[in-house]
């Protein structure tokens, strides 16, 4: 048995958890909630429906040498909480952690509805938090934990979240 139906799910699942993690931050506002595109789309909507907060992608480029994510300005000073489908070694979320420090955001909070406990001390040395439904002890395939581990393209996450095509 998986522990979500699908990746709106994870982020279903992860709303309260992140709630209640919140309460205990220090936010200048409500924090913008960054979708890791593609698949950290859905589950960055399945917050919004329980959490009214503004969602923005997040370009990520994935290539031999690990995973690539460019500073953005434009969030200098925003409490970010970044979230995707999940964690398996850290690669991509240790990227965007180094990018958006270079791009100096206030509070950066880590939220996925999967991070491996072996995964999880190091991010918690980069993000201010980490907020996950499941904390398996080790890795395993993110498409474990789903029974329907729906992935999407960069062109429907972006329609999704009704960004303009890149």
């Amino acid at each position: 048995m998986s522990d979500f139906a699908n990746l709106a799910d994870g982020g279903a699942r992860l709303a309260p958890l992140l709630q209640a993690a919140s309460a205990e931050w220090s936010l200048r506002a409500e924090p913008l909630l960054l979708a890791v595109l593609p698949n950290g789309a859905p589950v960055a909507l399945g917050i919004r429906a329980q959490w009214p907060l503004e969602v923005r992608g997040l370009p990520v480029h994935r290539s031999d040498d690990g995973a690539v994510v460019a500073p953005d300005p434009d969030l200098a000073g925003r409490d970010v909480v970044v979230v995707d489908d999940g964690v398996e070694t850290g690669t991509v979320a240790r990227a965007v952690a180094d990018a958006l420090r270079r791009s100096e955001v206030g509070r950066l909070v880590l939220a996925v509805p999967v991070c491996p406990r072996e995964a999880l001390a190091d991010l918690q040395h980069r993000y201010d938090d980490v907020v996950a439904a499941v904390r398996p002890l080790a890795r395993r395939s993110l498409t474990w934990h789903y029974d329907d581990f729906d992935v999407i393209g960069d062109d429907e996450a972006r329609r999704l979240l009704s960004m303009p095509p890149a």
